[in-house]
């Protein structure tokens, strides 16, 4: 059985290109495959391989203060889901290009899975009486395979997208709790860091994401699959893969 991580950390990198051979030696003498991004930002990782292989990868980055609290998402499939190796160096680990949005200055308040689902649970009201507006910061790909029932969807091909595409919705949500939600938090992360630097202080991030919560409380309240940009297509909230076809 091949174990699948998703994680990242937002963490300044004072030498991203030389932390990056690091991660590739490291991942290549482990035989992993999937994507490693990292930035002056942090790390962004997409990884599969054996259980002693990614806790191997794993424990050394852990060892290191400023990736301690690294969160990581595992999953598990019967093949491997990525061809290879791809280690990255970008501008950012996720791009957004907002000055705003850096989450190295604090990160923005977060709701929990367990905290939403019971939200969800009690009819979209938050602990204040106030009506919860899940809001989904993917594409619409992404948003094809599943997103939470109800969510307020936006009709974007690229994240860089979203502030324009939300705009004609600013007014509507000003009454609400607003939770924003993306695969794996930090999609989610940056928009509402930028949200509430750009005056919406009514808004939340879902912690650890879709699969976060699927990994956390199950699917209540989301229909579908999310959608994981490799051969496994998208995971069901049991985190079993709908497709599962690569060696």
């Amino acid at each position: 059985m091949i174990v699948n991580i998703a994680a990242y950390h937002f963490a300044v990198i004072d030498t991203p290109e030389a932390f990056a051979d690091t991660l590739r030696a490291r991942g290549e003498a482990l035989d992993l495959r999937g994507t490693v991004l990292v930035a002056g930002e942090g790390i962004n990782l997409f990884l599969a391989g054996s259980e002693a292989a990614i806790e191997s990868f794993l424990s050394p980055l852990r060892a290191d203060p400023r990736f301690a609290d690294l969160r990581v998402k595992y999953s598990r499939s019967a093949q491997r889901p990525f061809a290879r190796l791809k280690v990255k160096v970008k501008p950012e680990i996720i791009s957004f290009r907002r000055d705003d949005a850096s989450p190295l200055a604090g990160r923005a308040p977060a709701v929990s899975p367990a905290t939403l689902r019971r939200w969800l649970q009690q009819g979209g009201i938050d602990d204040d009486g106030r009506r919860v507006v899940l809001l989904d910061t993917r594409n619409a790909q992404e948003i094809a395979h599943g997103t939470f029932a109800g969510a307020l969807t936006l009709p974007i091909t690229r994240f860089t997208e979203l502030p324009e595409a939300l705009a004609p919705h600013r007014a509507d949500l000003r009454d609400a709790t607003v939770v924003s939600f993306c695969t794996g938090g930090i999609r989610c992360e940056k928009a509402a860091l930028w949200m509430r630097a750009d005056g919406m202080d009514n808004v939340l991030q879902l912690d650890g994401g879709i699969l976060g919560y699927f990994e956390d409380v199950g699917g209540h309240g989301y229909d579908g699959g999310c959608f994981v940009f490799d051969a496994r297509v998208a995971l069901d909230p049991a985190l079993k893969p709908m497709a599962d076809g690569m060696a």
